[in-house]
């Protein structure tokens, strides 16, 4: 073994120690609750993320969705078909299939939408704690004049002028990206604040003072230096709005002004459900509101465990 392995093997099994040791491997090994959310939210991450293989039909393959197959009911009811476990919606698509593409698209823009509002708070956040003063004041009011107004509705209107400006036949084609602008730019306030308190306590630390006396940038000091000591609260905030942005999503979705009905997200499915509810077809938007349950539970419980574990005055 030459030495180049020989290191890169001890610093791999130094990182395994290292993580084995940390308290936080410890709390969630010792917390039934932490392990099962991490299961349940990683079997649906990783069933999205495969829907093309785990799926037994493509929802998005015309050739292959026959209209004499819509509203067929569950596998296990009288008239349903194994060939369609959960049975199929309107349009013949199967309902166990769509779920999982659906489920893709509502994790997608979940993600991008908390990495966004992470981005813009946490930039906002070290700004506004940092500098102090009258640039403080003005980013901390703006942020006061977007608590007033409830995230869905600035969502909604951040939707409502984007379907002006741009052309309807291509508005669908950038329909997900629309969603991400609308919701990251609803939930940065949370992340601003969060960074702005802990960094108002950094910046008076001897290591923010020593890089001032020599000099440093305002930039290396801010990101590289304090940024990494206010991001534990951040990751705990950006696990809890992860769940919020896929209701959010939803929300938008069944209102009828988020992704296209050829696009599906859950909340798309149980608007589409939601028509057909009272006629004997509940499977169509019963299961998709399960499955978006079970999702925003099981991260909203791994959020709660993430945030209990990192406050050090609950060890």
């Amino acid at each position: 073994m030459s030495e180049v392995e020989a290191a890169a093997e001890a610093e791999t099994i130094g990182w395994r120690s290292r993580l084995a040791d940390s308290d936080l491997f410890y709390a969630f090994t010792h917390s039934p609750v932490a392990i099962g959310s991490a299961v349940v939210t990683a079997v649906i991450l990783l069933a999205a993320l495969f829907a093309p293989f785990v799926a037994p039909h493509d929802p998005f393959d015309l050739a292959s969705i026959d209209l004499m197959n819509s509203l067929l009911p569950p596998a296990w009811m009288d008239g349903g078909s194994w060939a369609f476990p959960l049975g199929t919606d309107d349009q013949g698509r199967d309902v166990f299939s769509t779920i999982l593409y659906g489920a893709r698209i509502s994790l997608l823009v979940g993600f991008l939408s908390v990495i966004l509002a992470m981005v813009i708070g946490v930039v906002v956040g070290l700004v506004s704690g940092y500098a102090g003063g009258l640039v403080d004041s003005i980013l901390m009011r703006v942020a006061d004049v977007q608590l007033s107004f409830p995230a869905i509705l600035i969502a909604l209107l951040i939707d409502g002028v984007l379907r002006g400006i741009v052309p309807r036949d291509d508005y669908d084609q950038i329909a997900v990206y629309v969603l991400v602008l609308a919701i990251g730019s609803s939930f940065w306030v949370q992340y601003a604040r969060t960074v702005r308190s802990s960094v108002m306590i950094e910046r008076t630390k001897e290591y923010v003072q020593a890089g001032q006396v020599i000099g440093l940038p305002t930039t290396t000091i801010l990101f590289r230096h304090i940024m990494p000591n206010v991001l534990g609260p951040v990751l705990v905030i950006a696990t809890i709005q992860l769940a919020l942005a896929i209701i959010t999503e939803a929300t938008l979705s069944f209102l009828g002004v988020g992704v296209p009905p050829t696009s599906p997200s859950l909340g798309t499915l149980i608007r589409i459900g939601n028509d057909y509810l009272f006629s004997g077809e509940w499977w169509i938007t019963i299961f998709p509101g399960v499955a978006l349950v079970v999702l925003v539970l099981a991260i909203n419980l791994l959020g709660d465990w993430l945030r209990d574990a990192l406050n050090p005055k609950l060890r």
